[in-house]
């Protein structure tokens, strides 16, 4: 029976280089994927790349991308083993549901990466149906510069001064985010007080 798999974490912990090396282990088998990742992040040549260098190229999802029909046009054309999501945080609801409607009426597994807060601590919409309905849930770790598990990012200005107001979505790398344990993620925004 295919599943439907969220992998979460903060920035930093590696959502990409395990999604490239799944991606990786099916072909190796001969079997074919089907990669995605937002269409809103254009910082790299490759669709999908780690910060450790690995990279492979994917189709890309908008707010209107109809995944079930994408998928289901593709398995019929050459059977596909998997659904592999980059940044899913950014999936609609409605996209969400597609993913499950492919592992549950085509039979693949769909296999979503993406973070699950954004730099208030707020969920992402994406992210908070796949915490609702998906049926396996994994954290990925990431390390907080204090040594604990990093879960919240932190988003800082040129200068690395927090930044607490703002849209959701800003794209960017280790030059505007730090991801932090809640203690230091509240300290800096000076959420204790």
């Amino acid at each position: 029976m295919a599943k439907l798999y969220f992998y979460y974490a903060s920035m930093n912990a590696g959502k990409s280089t395990n999604l490239l090396q799944a991606n990786f282990n099916y072909g190796e088998r001969g079997m074919q994927t089907m990669l995605w990742t937002a269409a809103l992040d254009t910082r790299t040549e490759q669709p999908i790349a780690s910060r450790i260098g690995l990279g492979a190229d994917a189709n890309r999802f908008g707010p209107g991308t109809n995944l079930w029909e994408a998928a289901a046009a593709r398995h019929r054309e050459s059977p596909l083993a998997c659904v592999l999501i980059d940044e899913a945080q950014f999936l609609t609801a409605t996209q969400v549901w597609q993913c499950a409607r492919i592992a549950d009426e085509a039979g693949i597994p769909v296999l979503c990466y993406g973070l699950r807060t954004d730099f208030r601590g707020d969920l992402f919409p994406g992210s908070a149906v796949l915490l609702g309905i998906a049926d396996t849930l994994v954290e990925l770790k990431a390390v907080c510069h204090c040594g604990r598990k990093a879960t919240m990012n932190l988003r800082t200005d040129e200068h690395g001064a927090p930044i607490a107001r703002g849209a959701q979505t800003q794209i960017g790398g280790n030059e505007q985010y730090l991801a932090l344990c809640r203690r230091h993620f509240a300290e800096a925004l000076r959420l204790y007080r």
